[in-house]
């Protein structure tokens, strides 16, 4: 599979993997019902991508405006994975982006990247207005 893309909706959020040029894109927001239901594809797609991905450079954008505490949880086992494949050789790098005035988002962002060990976690006050 060279791309998973997953249009955004009310409750769950856009997801544009390129897995050919290592590049996954996270966004919106995410309150779904049932997480697993969300997140599971995206689980089911990365797998296999990470297992066979030793010395390539990922690049992983998440911007997230809204998640709920499921979502939470989703996000910290992605980024557990993410940091599981880092130490087995892949260079992975998460930009964690956030509005410059969101507090929450950011202190979130520095919540999931305490418990990483081996992956590169950057923490990106962007403004959407000026890209």
């Amino acid at each position: 599979m060279d791309k998973l893309h997953i249009p955004a909706t009310e409750r769950s959020p856009e997801v544009d993997f390129d897995f050919a040029a290592g590049i996954l894109r996270l966004s919106g927001e995410s309150y779904p019902e049932d997480a697993s239901r969300v997140f599971g594809p995206i689980f089911g797609a990365l797998d296999p991508f990470l297992a066979g991905a030793a010395g390539r450079d990922i690049r992983f954008d998440i911007e997230m405006i809204y998640f709920n505490s499921s979502s939470a949880k989703a996000l910290m086992n992605l980024f557990q994975m993410l940091d599981r494949a880092a130490a087995s050789g892949v260079r992975l790098v998460v930009n964690w982006r956030f509005a410059p005035d969101d507090e929450t988002l950011r202190e979130f962002g520095e919540d999931f990247s305490e418990d990483l060990e081996h992956l590169a976690f950057n923490l990106v006050a962007a403004d959407a207005a000026a890209e």
